[in-house]
């Protein structure tokens, strides 16, 4: 069989990626600062402030899709923002980010909190990589790659649209499990009192969290996570930033507008086609082509991640690093001497 070509070696996407998780691990390390102290817009400003520093210095067009701080006027990075120094030749990506998804947990002082970057190379001529859901919230339905695989051969129906049983049912046969064995993750919300009913019910897992459902709806693609399936409604940033991670993984989801109010779905229908507002999206949807970084930092424990640990001076990160071109994922374990390592803040250069 001839060998596959071989992609350059000034491939822009492997050149800089490491970049990027120095960004999330720098969030990691400032935010951890204000782990527990229950003021979760410091520790969010934090992490932001070592994402500017870290892009201040990095030779990119970064233009961010996805930002923070629309829905709880949290500090952050907003849509629209530049990233990057945006010299000429300099290659263009838009950016999705999540400086901590999990904020409350930090400062609780609870698991499940990452620092988390996805990005995606712009192709040339082309408006945008990504797409910005202008709900607030989304109906999710996460899923790995042998469900993707068994949906697929039946000719993908919409699992939003089925009985969630039935979804059930139709999960653990894909992974040929009992349905007994299934573990369902989804947050800890009033708005999810019948999917809980209905999991328990049918007699399958259920393992709840309080925030931060990038790494749930990341986790039934990752090997060995233990969980099987995420379902809820949780932010629309936060689907685009999984499907990015899910098209490294090989996993997929499925992606619903959801509206708390009907103010909200009033205001939304003003700005987009009928059509859109119950439009199904997957993976490819909210992140077009074939490119996608994902990198992320755990800040507390997570399905997806530890968290960090300090000794001293001594601090450890772990980090995950995936693109889809190459399907590579990296776990990264840093050691950091904090004593001499150098966090650039945008803070102390202005």
């Amino acid at each position: 069989m001839p060998l596959p070509p071989l992609r350059s070696a000034l491939d822009l996407e492997r050149l800089i990626e490491f970049e990027f998780v120095r960004a999330t691990e720098n969030a990691a390390l400032q935010a951890r600062h204000w782990l527990g102290r229950g003021q979760k817009e410091l520790a969010d400003a934090a992490a932001c402030d070592a994402i500017y520093g870290v892009f201040d210095i990095l030779d990119v067009c970064g233009e961010v899709v996805i930002g923070e701080g629309i829905k709880d006027n949290a500090p952050g990075i907003f849509v629209g923002e530049h990233l990057g120094t945006w010299k000429t030749g300099s290659p263009r990506f838009d950016i999705a980010l999540d400086p901590i998804d999990g904020t409350t947990n930090v400062g609780k002082g609870m698991p499940n909190s990452i620092a988390v970057i996805a990005a995606a190379q712009v192709p040339e001529g082309s408006p945008s990589a990504m797409v910005n859901i202008p709900s607030f919230y989304c109906h999710k339905i996460a899923y790995g790659p042998a469900v993707a695989t068994a949906l697929a051969g039946i000719g993908s129906p919409c699992l939003l649209d089925m009985e969630l049983e039935d979804v059930l049912r139709f999960v653990a046969v894909s992974l040929d499990k009992n349905l007994g064995d299934l573990v369902v993750m989804t947050m800890d919300r009033p708005r999810h009192a019948g999917i809980v009913e209905t999991v328990r019910r049918v007699g399958a897992g259920m393992r709840m969290i309080s925030d931060g459902d990038i790494t749930a709806a990341v986790a039934p693609s990752i090997p060995n996570s233990g969980i099987d399936l995420y379902v809820g409604m949780g932010g629309s940033p936060e689907a685009v930033l999984t499907a990015a991670a899910l098209k490294c993984l090989g996993g997929d989801m499925q992606v619903r507008m959801w509206f708390q109010d009907e103010s909200h779905r009033a205001e939304v229908a003003s700005q987009v086609e009928p059509a859109f507002l119950n439009r199904i999206f997957y993976k490819d949807d909210l992140v077009v082509g074939d490119s996608a970084l994902f990198c992320a930092t755990g800040i507390t424990d997570s399905a997806l991640l530890p968290g960090v640990k300090l000794t001293g001076h001594r601090a450890e990160t772990h980090s995950i690093l995936m693109r889809s071109r190459s399907g590579t994922v990296r776990h990264i374990h840093a050691v950091h001497q904090l004593d001499r390592k150098v966090v650039p803040l945008r803070s102390e250069r202005v």
